[in-house]
């Protein structure tokens, strides 16, 4: 049992399950309805199909600026890539299987002025891409195993984030299953009161809250202080083998170890089914501090890009004539 200011919290333990081993079964982010709302519909999907059985999918966004024609991850889409059917067989025949399918996926994709994806985690290779003139490059998130259990995961914390969450557990309350209304409306003023804009438009990210929820491949969990106000809420979702952080939003005077806490509860509901918990990736130095603290294991996730010359030429240019921007390979 787990203990927190000398609450006994349950295990979180279920039946013994082990995950069907695949090399890149989709993803949440693959699912058609997700793509169809994340991209407002303008999505495609590269195929391969061998006696009359398909055996490779990529599906890929489109989309068109004033000067350039992109094909980049979609809003709240955090990987895509290829899907490919395995083969028995050796090593070198599987190798030749992967290389010959992503290559037929690679020629259907467009020509545009700049391709840009991540890909899913379980995809340890991107040679295709390499061989067919991508940039291949390491991005990292942060996963606890499905099999860890939460005395494990509890035990694997850093002492400041068992510390905030400890603090935090003793004033606020969690909430699970916040409805979407809620999340939305707190998140919007979150953002009005800190001058922002919501970077994934408001119609996307509401839509996408709202199907998740439906579909029962999400949850919203909140955490309340005193007079029952809502000071802190995240948003989790999940597919067959993992569970994501894609969203939080927090008041300016919440306690501070608010989101920590209420990832810890998302924690153990990924244990409780049997699930890898991803923290879903960092963008910057801050951000791994903070997801370093809970002791997960850093993932590589492969990014693919390719770019024509002028894009990258007025790229450059920015780089150079902006100083403090930083530009990431998927702008």
């Amino acid at each position: 049992m787990t203990t927190i200011n000398d609450r006994t919290l349950p295990v979180f333990e279920a039946p013994a399950a082990t995950p069907v081993p695949v090399r890149a079964a989709p993803s949440i982010f693959h699912e058609r309805w997700w793509l169809d709302i994340a991209t407002q519909g303008d999505w495609k999907l590269a195929m391969v199909k061998q006696n009359g059985e398909v055996i490779g999918e990529m599906p890929y966004a489109m989309q068109r600026t004033r000067l350039w024609r992109v094909s980049h991850l979609p809003p709240l889409t955090r990987t895509l890539g290829p899907v490919i059917k395995s083969v028995t067989g050796s090593e070198a025949r599987q190798l030749h299987h992967e290389l010959d399918v992503t290559g037929k996926l690679i020629e259907q994709l467009p020509d545009c002025d700049s391709f840009f994806q991540v890909l899913d985690p379980r995809i340890d290779d991107a040679l295709a891409f390499a061989l067919h003139g991508f940039t291949v490059s390491a991005r990292y998130t942060f996963r606890i195993d499905w099999n860890t259990t939460a005395d494990e995961a509890w035990k694997r914390l850093n002492s400041k984030t068992r510390n905030v969450i400890r603090s935090a557990s003793r004033e606020l309350t969690v909430v699970p299953d916040i409805t979407p209304d809620e999340f939305i409306a707190f998140y919007d003023a979150n953002l009005a009161a800190r001058s922002r804009t919501n970077a994934y438009g408001d119609a996307v990210m509401r839509d996408l809250v709202n199907a998740f929820v439906e579909r029962k491949a999400g949850m919203l969990l909140g955490a309340y202080g005193p007079g029952g106000k809502l000071v802190a809420a995240v948003g989790l979702v999940w597919d067959h083998q993992a569970m994501y952080y894609l969203l939080s939003s927090r008041a300016q005077d919440a306690h501070s170890g608010s989101i920590s806490l209420l990832l810890w509860t998302g924690i153990g509901r990924a244990l409780e089914r049997k699930l890898t918990f991803d923290f879903d990736g960092f963008s910057s130095p801050s951000t791994f501090s903070f997801l370093n603290g809970f002791g997960a294991k850093l993932t590589q996730r492969l990014g693919v890009e390719r770019h024509g010359t002028v894009y990258l030429l007025m790229r450059t240019l920015k780089r150079k004539f902006v100083p403090g921007r930083v530009f990431a390979p998927n702008l």
